[in-house]
């Protein structure tokens, strides 16, 4: 499984008509709302908004006044094929004036996702289930700690020091009897 660590883009033209793509890191879909909004706002003139997501076991996808089928399903598919996850897509079209007909408007959808992402491989990472962690541990035992876990998200000072780590299922049972860990929420690590 993948997903994307930060937004990438990635523009083409075809028969004067001009795609631009945008892939975003998304872990929850009530943001979807505010993102399209965003690109709505950046690319205003622009004649379709199309979109797919996958968030979760939530996937979606829009064509956005493109004949049905043409734009949102191909884009969904390129991300399914590309074993993508918490990631909002999204294709703003200017349209040229020439009709590309139904064949043509899935292949340049399903165009926009996978070049982006080939273009944008370095941005592009593995990740697998675990669990976002908290450890409340004594100042005397921060060095070990530090040593011992990649992947702090925090750390809160107090009497003690409260960490919250992320770590893969794998991880977590190799270390639960070794450290009073408790669960925060199940997460999606990169690794």
């Amino acid at each position: 499984m993948k997903t994307i660590k930060e937004a990438i883009t990635y523009s083409y033209e075809i028969e004067k008509s001009k795609f631009i793509t945008i892939i975003i890191p998304m872990e929850n879909k009530e943001y979807i709302d505010l993102e399209l909004k965003k690109i709505k706002e950046k690319w205003k003139d622009a004649s379709h908004y199309c979109y797919a997501y996958i968030i979760g076991e939530y996937k979606k996808s829009s064509d956005d006044k493109e004949p049905g089928g043409t734009a949102g399903i191909p884009m969904l598919d390129a991300l399914n094929q590309s074993d993508l996850y918490n990631v909002l897509a999204v294709t703003v079209r200017y349209f040229g004036g020439i009709k590309l007909g139904a064949g043509g408007l899935v292949r340049a959808y399903r165009k926009s996702i996978t070049e982006c992402l080939n273009n944008n491989s370095d941005k592009i990472v593995e990740i697998t289930d675990g669990y976002l962690l908290k450890l409340i541990t004594t100042y005397d035992k921060q060095k070990d700690i530090e040593r011992q876990f990649k992947r702090i998200k925090n750390k809160e000072y107090s009497e003690n020091i409260t960490y919250y780590i992320e770590l893969t299922i794998d991880e977590y049972q190799e270390l639960k009897d070794k450290f009073e860990f408790e669960i925060i929420n199940n997460k999606k690590i990169e690794i």
